[in-house]
């Protein structure tokens, strides 16, 4: 099934659920829940004071507003007929085109993922009678299980993923900096990128360029979790994490992927703490199966972390996909029951401030017996 196709046929499911709960209309704001539906993504958004907006009637077919600046290339990469464009200034603002098409939805009731829209659009909204409505557990229900296509462009991210990671563990040597290695990672997983969309017939609008701020961080400061690879050269003994999670992005899709090495030796105690967290994931992937709930996986891993006598600080996983964060989340409290097709990211972590830390991160699809990795990489204490 092509992706135009399967967007459209999303949107009709979320037309039925709409009519279903007697909302009349559907205002997504949120660039990957558009992607989800519309099959587009853009560049322009309201960082820019120019907003994209996809409207999704009950009774209708849906209706994509967005700026003129980016009406051609939108217009290209959706299967939505009705594209409305706006202007900065004049009679066709954002707010006037949005205002026009809001006069067609029947019912008086207007969807929106309530956490996900931009403060002007809020408030704009504000300025009328429509009851709003949070569409947040609609949308985000049918994000949760990804169609086998989802899942083998994500295959292909992790394909991206254990490239780029393979880049840097190869760039790790004595008096390397921490920016040469996110040079080496960015050169590696850009051309696996390209060598992927080279096979694909529908890849006219997706670049292959890998890019971002890479978390990168080296020596005592590991326990910096989300420090940035900065000028700091590599020396013996240091352990050097490295965090995709902000930079698979794979055709709009992403992972989680994180692994830590060492630079010629391991002390005893280094050693120790990347294994406790090698150790808390892996019992957390081993629990990981339909029918259990999310948070069943943390307490896991959770048990693993009090055998080494380090607590829990942080949640085990999270849902992924066309956002970084999906539902649900590995963490005590979320009574989530999994089902095949949700796809996860599993970490193991532990923090030891100003000292060390150990880490490890891996994408996973839950499985109609279990789950299967979507990232390959090797799951143990690595000296380069």
């Amino acid at each position: 099934m092509s992706q135009a196709k399967e967007a459209r046929d999303r949107t009709l499911k979320l037309r039925s659920l709409l009519v279903e709960h007697g909302i009349g209309a559907a205002l997504i704001t949120d660039e990957d829940a558009i992607a989800y539906y519309a099959g587009f993504w853009g560049y322009l958004g309201m960082a820019f004071g120019r907003p994209t907006c996809l409207l999704v009637h009950a009774d209708d077919e849906p209706v994509v507003i967005t700026p003129l600046l980016e009406s051609e290339l939108v217009g290209a990469m959706t299967w939505v007929a009705d594209v409305r464009t706006c202007e900065d200034a004049g009679a066709n603002t954002w707010q006037a085109v949005l205002q026009s098409a809001l006069h067609d939805v029947e019912g008086g009731t207007i969807g929106i993922e309530a956490d996900r829209v931009p403060v002007p659009i809020r408030n704009f909204l504000g300025r009328f009678d429509f009851e709003l409505a949070g569409v947040s557990p609609l949308i985000g229900g049918m994000r949760m299980i990804k169609s086998p296509a989802e899942i083998a462009i994500m295959r292909q991210a992790g394909e991206v993923a254990a490239t780029m990671m393979a880049a840097a563990r190869d760039s790790l040597a004595v008096g390397v900096t921490e920016y040469e290695s996110a040079l080496a990672i960015f050169e590696a997983g850009t051309r696996k990128s390209a060598e992927l969309l080279e096979e694909a017939d529908d890849a006219e609008f997706v670049s292959p360029v890998i890019h971002g701020l890479p978390i990168l961080q080296s020596g005592a400061n590991t326990s910096m979790v989300h420090r940035r690879a900065g000028l700091k050269r590599y020396a013996a003994g240091d352990a050097v994490y490295f965090c995709f999670c902000n930079l698979v992005d794979f055709r709009h899709y992403r992972l989680g992927f994180d692994r830590l090495f060492f630079v010629a030796r391991a002390d005893r105690e280094a050693a120790r703490v990347q294994q406790a967290a090698i150790d808390a994931q892996q019992a957390a992937v081993r629990v990981i199966r339909p029918g259990i709930a999310a948070e069943e996986v943390a307490c896991a891993a959770d048990a693993v972390y009090a055998e080494y006598g380090f607590a829990p600080g942080y949640r085990t996983g999270r849902a992924i996909g066309l956002s970084y964060l999906e539902r649900p989340e590995l963490k005590a409290g979320d009574t989530t029951i999994l089902e095949p097709g949700m796809t996860f990211c599993v970490d193991g972590g532990v923090s030891v401030d100003g000292a060390r830390g150990g880490r490890i991160g891996d994408s996973i699809v839950v499985t109609a017996t279990g789950c299967e990795y979507l990232t390959e990489f090797p799951r143990e204490i690595t000296v380069v």
